[in-house]
C-alpha cells in the first residue's frame, strides 16, 4: 500500500465508540489528523454532531455518526452497518464507552455488576464481533481497547469497574492469540486517572460525599502517579494512533499503561 507520508491513515476508516467527548473524542480527532475517516458512536446525538462538526472542520476528513447504546447488540450492529454504508469497512476499531462506577462491594448488588459489565466488557465484545469479519477479510486490522489501570491492579470501591476492566484485557489478550497470523492485532490502553468529564463527576462525588475540596479530591486521586497529575486525554490519543499504524504491526495481546509510572514491571 503506498503511503501517504502527510495523512498515512488516509485509506482507513475507524470506529470510536464513546466518541463524542473525553478520551473518545481525542483519540476521533488525532485520528481525523493522520487523515483517517472517522465514525463516532455514543448514546448523546448532539454531543456526537457537534464533534463531528469541529473534527470537519479542523481535519477536512469525512466523519459519520451513529446513536447506539453499546449494551444493545442490535442497536450495535446496526450502527455499525450504518456508517460502514457510508465510509466502507472499518479497519480501525476503538473499544472506548465505558462508564465507571464505585460502591463499596457488599453494597454493589447483581444489578450494578450487570450495568458495568454491559458497558465496559460486553459493548466492546459486540462491536469487535461486527467489526472483525470484514477485517480477517481484507488481512488489516486495528481493535484496540481502551482498558485502565484499574485492569491490571485492584482498588477499593470500585470492585466492579476493575473486575471489568481485568475481563477487558483477557479479551484483548485471548483475541491477539486468535487473530495473531491474520493481519488483525488487538491491544489494550490503560491510563491512569484522566483530565476528563467523568473524572470531574466523579471528583465531584467524592467532593458532595466528603466535603474535602476539588485540590484535595485530585491530590488523593493522583497521588499513586509519581508524575503527580492527572493524565491528558491527548496522550491516550497519541498511544493508539501508535498502535493503529503499520510499524506497530509486532505489538498484539499488550496492555500499554499510561499512568505516569504509577505501575512498572
Amino acid at each position: 500500500m503506498e503511503m501517504n507520508t502527510k495523512a498515512p491513515f488516509a485509506r482507513h476508516h475507524a470506529i470510536v465508540t464513546g466518541g463524542g467527548r473525553g478520551i473518545g473524542a481525542a483519540i476521533a480527532e488525532a485520528l481525523a489528523r493522520l487523515g483517517a475517516s472517522v465514525s463516532l458512536i455514543g448514546r448523546n446525538t448532539e454531543v456526537l454532531q457537534a464533534t463531528a462538526d469541529r473534527i470537519i472542520k479542523e481535519c477536512g476528513v469525512k466523519v459519520a455518526t451513529a446513536p447506539a447504546d453499546v449494551t444493545d447488540e442490535a442497536a450495535v450492529r446496526k450502527a455499525i452497518s450504518t456508517v460502514s454504508s457510508v465510509l466502507g469497512a472499518p479497519t480501525i476499531l476503538v473499544n472506548n464507552a465505558g462508564v465507571a462506577l464505585s460502591a463499596p462491594f457488599l453494597k454493589s448488588d447483581s444489578a450494578f455488576w450487570r450495568k458495568v459489565f454491559d458497558i465496559d466488557l460486553m459493548g466492546a465484545v459486540y462491536c469487535t464481533q461486527a467489526v472483525l469479519p470484514a477485517m480477517l477479510e481484507s488481512k488489516w486490522g486495528r481493535v484496540i481497547n481502551i482498558a485502565s489501570t484499574a485492569g491490571v491492579k485492584g482498588s477499593a470501591y470500585i470492585t466492579t469497574y476493575c473486575a471489568a476492566k481485568h475481563a477487558m484485557i483477557g479479551l484483548t489478550r485471548a483475541l491477539a492469540i486468535e487473530t495473531a497470523r491474520t493481519g488483525v492485532t488487538v491491544n489494550a490502553v490503560c491510563p491512569g486517572y484522566t483530565d476528563t468529564d467523568m473524572t470531574a463527576q466523579n471528583i465531584a462525588n467524592i467532593m458532595k460525599k466528603t466535603g474535602r475540596s476539588r485540590e484535595e479530591v485530585i491530590a488523593s486521586l493522583v497521588a499513586q502517579n509519581p508524575q503527580g497529575r492527572l493524565i491528558q486525554p491527548a496522550e491516550v490519543a497519541d498511544t493508539v494512533t501508535w498502535l493503529c499504524g503499520d510499524n506497530a504491526a509486532s505489538v498484539t495481546g499488550q496492555s500499554v499503561i499510561i499512568a505516569g509510572g504509577e505501575i512498572t514491571p
